[in-house]
């Protein structure tokens, strides 16, 4: 069954891969993107790959103002919405010591805020249509440790335990919750990427290259939530299986397995 599916960050990255899963699979599709030039250029690809009425619309994720034009414009183009996905995000890395405020602000009210202003102002259509998915982009940074990444990882984690919220706050109304953890893979994250960490950006582009999966098979995990809803979306089998040790094992014995795999990532992508 054909749906109405909105996508924050849609013009590029894993945004864009999924809207095009979306596209070819018959459902309506909106992309809402800071880059007009990508967002236009992903609407007429949508538009080729079978999206009819693909709508992209200017938008800024740290405005609620845009966010409630594209609601607006969606009630009356389509009715409504089914799926929301909140995708937009950025990166951040460094010491606590080191990482201006400036940066904290910067990424907090892309990451998190952006997702909160998401999930506020699509939450009154789905409840007065009694249905809806939500579908929320986190990271395993929000479930795992890693150095240099305070600023990030307490974004993602915020928008982890927003989601948990949120599945069981609208759970009365038939809305769903996702939430996606992906690890690393090849993106354009980088572009945006802050760090006052010597040597870290080129890591981070060695491990977004040595990822195990693809963008466009993320997306497709993400995709068949959309007809199949499940909380947990966690696409990196080794990441979901740390994760599971740090759930279960004792935290000693957690910390000195991660401090043993920091230790091979550092020599697998040293910031040399």
């Amino acid at each position: 069954m054909s749906k109405r599916v909105f996508i924050t960050g849609g013009a590029s990255g894993l945004g864009r891969a999924l809207a095009i899963h979306c596209a070819q699979a018959g459902h309506r599709v909106c992309i809402g993107d800071l880059h007009v030039e990508r967002g236009e250029e992903t609407r007429q690809a949508l538009t080729e790959h079978g999206a009819t009425d693909a709508i992209f619309q200017t938008l800024d994720v740290r405005s609620e103002e845009e966010l409630e034009n594209v609601r607006e414009l969606l009630e009356e183009q389509w009715g409504g919405v089914d799926v929301v996905v909140n995708n937009a995000g950025v990166a951040q890395a460094g010491k606590i010591d080191e990482v201006p405020l400036e940066d904290w602000e910067w990424v907090i009210d892309i990451n998190l805020l952006g997702v909160v202003k998401g999930c506020k102002v699509f939450t009154p259509v789905f409840k007065r249509q009694k249905s809806g998915h939500f579908i929320n982009i986190a990271s395993m940074a929000g479930l795992l440790e890693g150095p240099d990444m305070s600023a990030y990882s307490v974004t993602k984690a915020g928008v982890v335990k927003l989601s948990e919220v949120l599945d069981m706050e609208l759970a009365p109304h038939n809305v769903s919750i996702s939430v996606v953890c992906p690890a690393f893979f090849p993106t354009n994250l980088a572009e945006s990427f802050r760090t006052t960490t010597p040597g870290m950006e080129k890591s981070i582009q060695k491990a977004f290259a040595r990822s195990p999966i693809t963008c466009e098979q993320v997306a497709f995990e993400v995709f068949k939530t959309i007809d199949n809803p499940r909380f947990w979306v966690l696409p990196h089998r080794k990441e979901r299986v740390l994760w599971w040790l740090k759930l279960y094992l004792p935290q000693s014995w957690y910390k000195r397995l991660l401090a043993a795999l920091l230790r091979l990532f550092d020599r697998l992508y040293g910031r040399k």
